[in-house]
C-alpha cells in the first residue's frame, strides 16, 4: 500500500496518481492522509498593552533570519536609523535571533524581556 500525503482538496491530484500509475490488476491502493488541522483552537495569550509613549524606552529589532542573514537585515537597519534621526530618546537594539528562523532563542527572548520595553519580531526585505 502506497502512502502519499497530499494538501487537502486534492481529488484532481489523486485522479492523476492513479491515471498515471500505469497497468494494475487493481489489488493497489492509495491511502491519502489529510493534513489539516482540527477545529481545536489553541489557548489565547493576550498582547501586552501598549505603551503609553516610546519616549526613554528600548526597543528591540529582530530579524529572525528568515531567508537567510542578508535577506532583510537592512530594513532593520534603516528602521533603526529612522529611530536614531526622528526619535532620539528613544534606544534601538539591533538583533539576529540565533539559528534557522523557525528554532527558539530563549536566550534572545529572556535578554529582550529584562532589558526591553517592545520589540519588532519578524522578517522583512
Amino acid at each position: 500500500m502506497k502512502k502519499i500525503l497530499l494538501p487537502a482538496g486534492s481529488l484532481l491530484m489523486i485522479a492523476s496518481l492513479v491515471l498515471v500509475g500505469g497497468k494494475s490488476d487493481g489489488s493497489e491502493k492509495i491511502t491519502v492522509m489529510n493534513p489539516a488541522v482540527t477545529n481545536t483552537m489553541v489557548d489565547r495569550v493576550p498582547l501586552t498593552k501598549r505603551l503609553d509613549s516610546l519616549e526613554g524606552k528600548t526597543i528591540y529589532l529582530v530579524d529572525i533570519n528568515w531567508g537567510g542573514p542578508d535577506a532583510g537585515y537592512s530594513v532593520f537597519e534603516e528602521m533603526q536609523i529612522w529611530f536614531s534621526k526622528n526619535m532620539p530618546g528613544v534606544k534601538t537594539v539591533l538583533k539576529r535571533k540565533q539559528g534557522p528562523y523557525e528554532a527558539d532563542d530563549q536566550g534572545l527572548w529572556k535578554e529582550i524581556s529584562e532589558k526591553g520595553n517592545a520589540a519588532v519580531i519578524g522578517i522583512s526585505g
